[in-house]
């Protein structure tokens, strides 16, 4: 049997520590970029539909197009994938977790994967109502049967770790499997769940990427959002995916722009930076004399180390 626990931490009121929404903990390491030549070829990538996971897979025989349905090996067993293309860009992957494709999806594969579909359902009932039996705080977020292998597993949540000895012998006896109880965090659940986030669209876990990048407060304060917990944090109790994406941009155009606090002579007159809003490209100066001015980004300009307006 085999067990994954990870830590997790879910707060969904507002908090004043929110360091605790980060989630650098609990992000993998993940290798340096490979570039196109330093991989096998042709190499694709493929998606496991019912944990929204995707890895990476080779083949020497098989002409694979995106859509096709393929049995490989997987972190779980030998299952179905979801083909979503070839792979030309650089990516971050160890060699040893490239996989080999075995064959193409057959119609019988899928009339199986139509049967399972029932059992998990199925076993999804058992495992719940046996959960009540023994008292177990945990919560059910998926059930799978591996297509090539005799195993089915569960993933769930739990706030601690949880002795499921006489869960895992109850569930063998009915079903007679090999069990695999793993237990998963807040942003795991809501990549398996899915559903739809504060900007209207599918959670970008479920529906951009699986490959969560660590996101900090730092993020948020890099592009001047509010710092209230309930609007930067996601249905997982969390900070929101997405701040991660243009991070990257802010940090570089700041360094093109003086700070905030820079002097500058204008009309006769000191005058500071108070603000500077990347996006609209606009800055607002504070002068001695109490006026305060809003100008083009494009009117400033350095030289010899200093800013001046043009």
């Amino acid at each position: 049997m085999d067990v994954e626990f990870e830590e997790t931490y879910t707060e969904y009121e507002e908090i004043d520590d929110l360091s605790v929404l980060e989630d650098t903990d609990d992000i993998p390491q993940v290798e340096e970029p490979l570039q196109e030549g330093a991989f096998p070829q042709p190499l694709y990538q493929l998606k496991l539909e019912y944990s929204q996971e995707t890895f990476y897979a080779t083949t020497t025989e098989l002409n694979l197009q995106s859509g096709d349905y393929v049995i490989t090996p997987t972190r779980y067993g030998d299952d179905m994938a979801h083909v979503m293309g070839l792979v030309h860009h650089p990516i971050r992957v160890a060699i040893k977790d490239i996989v080999t494709v075995t064959r193409k999806a057959t119609d019988e594969d899928f009339q199986r994967q139509k049967e399972n579909l029932k059992k998990e359902k199925e076993a999804s009932a058992l495992f719940k109502e046996k959960v009540l039996i023994h008292k177990l705080d945990m919560k059910l977020v998926d059930c799978h049967y591996l297509l090539e292998d005799p195993k089915v597993i569960f993933f769930f949540t739990a706030d601690s770790r949880i002795d499921f000895r006489k869960l895992v012998k109850d569930l063998v006896a009915i079903l007679r499997l090999r069990i695999e109880l793993r237990q998963i965090g807040v942003r795991d659940e809501s990549r398996i769940a899915g559903g739809i986030g504060c900007c209207g669209r599918p959670f970008c876990c479920h529906a951009v990427t699986d490959k969560l990048r660590p996101v900090s407060i730092k993020m948020a304060k890099e592009q001047n959002l509010s710092l209230n917990s309930l609007k930067i944090s996601g249905q997982c109790g969390r900070l929101l995916c997405c701040l991660a994406y243009e991070y990257d941009w802010y940090v570089e155009t700041r360094k093109k722009l003086p700070t905030i606090g820079t002097s500058l002579y204008y009309d006769n007159t000191l005058f500071r930076i108070s603000e500077i809003n990347l996006i609209t490209g606009i800055i607002a100066l504070s002068g001695d004399d109490g006026r305060v001015i809003s100008m083009p980004v494009q009117r400033l300009s350095q030289q010899h180390g200093k800013w001046k307006i043009n």
